[in-house]
């Protein structure tokens, strides 16, 4: 009896036990809070398309238009001129720009004229006598035969007879070797063909200058021009004349160019094609980096948007009652920030900002500002 007795007590005890504890478990059961369901807000704008100018953006450093590269073909001491050969030091047109002490060769030069004058003066007897038509025009060429002065042509042949007494008597060898040696010494002085500015001086006054050895570089500063590569898909659009606006990045200040030469060869490597810009300004300088904006063509019925819009498929979020769907595109321009896109029809409302985490089908609400001071009045 006492065993039935403590058996049913355990039972008991455990039954108990186990309505305890589910009690227990029951009671401390917390309810998951349900996620409130957000609709993000979106700004979005109508398309209105119209005209959307392609321009090209490019840029690049200014070189000297006309550039002039000094070498000599004699050999010399450099003299020192009425303005030093230094950089920084400009010329006008014509002014001696260097030149090199030729007294040696000036004395070659000359004694060549002294003897082609003694031949002169040799043959006049013979020509006294033998062709007395032609004494007098020679009698005058010697008579204003100058060896300090350009030698003079040689009085033309009258008859077939006279060119061979004077060819035989080597007058006209004599002649075309003076003139070469002119020719020479005038290599001894080098003038400025334009107005400029000499922007090296590889050698000083008192210098030996050899032959073929470069002595500087010289250039007109009123004009430069800027090389720019553009896609080769313009090629076909740039055109000589066309206006490029230019501008300097650390400065504020904005230039007008025109294209003035565009290559016929395109780079095989970048596929791209150089166009060469002309243009001029105070404070421009060799070597100035420059922004151009290349005004290619126009595109009708088109809208410019964000690249960063486009999704991919070329396809563009549009709103349609509070519900984004995507719609497909044609881009026809990309720019490093924009995209120039066709095929929009026009009131469609687009989304006019990136929506981390957009799909079709999302529910959405429109950005509103009178929605927003609400907000922050609250």
């Amino acid at each position: 009896m006492r065993k039935f007795i403590l058996s049913l007590l355990g039972l008991g005890l455990i039954v108990a036990s186990y309505f305890a504890s589910q009690y227990i478990i029951s009671s401390n059961q917390r309810e998951r809070p349900k996620p409130k369901k957000v609709i993000k807000t979106v700004f979005v704008e109508e398309v209105e398309n119209g005209t959307v100018p392609i321009e090209i953006a490019a840029q690049g450093n200014l070189v000297a238009q006309k550039r002039l590269e000094l070498y000599t073909e004699v050999q010399g001491i450099l003299k020192t001129g009425s303005k030093l050969f230094k950089p920084g030091q400009e010329f006008r047109k014509g002014q001696t720009l260097l030149s090199l002490d030729a007294a040696e060769f000036f004395a070659s030069v000359q004694s060549q004229k002294s003897a082609l004058y003694n031949q002169l003066t040799a043959i006049m007897p013979d020509l006294r006598l033998d062709y007395p038509e032609a004494f007098d025009k020679w009698q005058a060429y010697l008579s204003n035969f100058d060896v300090d002065k350009a030698i003079a042509p040689l009085p033309a042949f009258d008859s077939e007879r006279e060119g061979y007494f004077i060819t035989g008597n080597n007058i006209q060898s004599a002649y075309f070797n003076i003139k070469n040696l002119e020719q020479r010494l005038g290599k001894y002085r080098v003038s400025a063909p334009f107005n400029g500015i000499l922007t090296e001086a590889l050698v000083t006054e008192g210098t030996l200058v050899r032959a073929g050895q470069k002595l500087g570089e010289f250039i007109d500063a009123s004009k430069y021009e800027l090389e720019v590569a553009i896609p080769k898909t313009y090629a076909d659009l740039l055109k000589v004349g066309n206006e490029v606006k230019l501008a300097a990045a650390d400065q504020n200040k904005e230039y007008t160019g025109k294209v003035t030469r565009v290559n016929g060869n395109i780079d095989q490597a970048s596929q791209t094609i150089n166009a060469y810009i002309e243009v001029k300004g105070e404070g421009l300088r060799e070597g100035v980096f420059l922004e151009a904006v290349l005004k290619a063509k126009e595109e009708y019925e088109a809208i410019s948007i964000p690249r960063g819009l486009l999704q991919p498929n070329d396809q563009l979020f549009t709103l349609r009652d509070s519900i984004l769907e995507v719609i497909d595109v044609k881009p026809v321009y990309f720019s490093e920030k924009q995209v120039v896109v066709k095929g929009i029809p026009n009131g469609t409302r687009i989304v006019s900002k990136p929506v981390p985490g957009a799909y079709a089908g999302m529910l959405v609400k429109v950005y509103q500002a009178k929605d927003s001071s609400q907000e922050q009045a609250e």
